[in-house]
């Protein structure tokens, strides 16, 4: 990852809206998720780190490392 490429956050959806609020759906949906355990990259910024924490109970996520993978760690 070079200097200038922002952080990404993978975000999966794992629990349904059903029975929550239209908020939560919303949320969902700006997140950039349409199907229950898709997972996408958005970009960490603060922004994002607060729709993701509205929404914590749907969702599970997982920190990008910031150094690409050498060869010994693909093995």
């Amino acid at each position: 990852m070079t200097a200038d490429a922002p952080r990404t956050i993978k975000v999966t959806w794992v629990r349904s809206t059903i029975g929550h609020r239209a908020g939560a759906r919303g949320t969902i949906r700006a997140l950039g998720l349409h199907r229950l355990n898709q997972s996408v990259e958005v970009a960490d910024t603060p922004m994002t780190r607060g729709m993701i924490r509205r929404v914590a109970f749907l969702v599970e996520v997982a920190e990008q490392s910031d150094a690409p993978a050498t060869n010994e760690e693909k093995q």
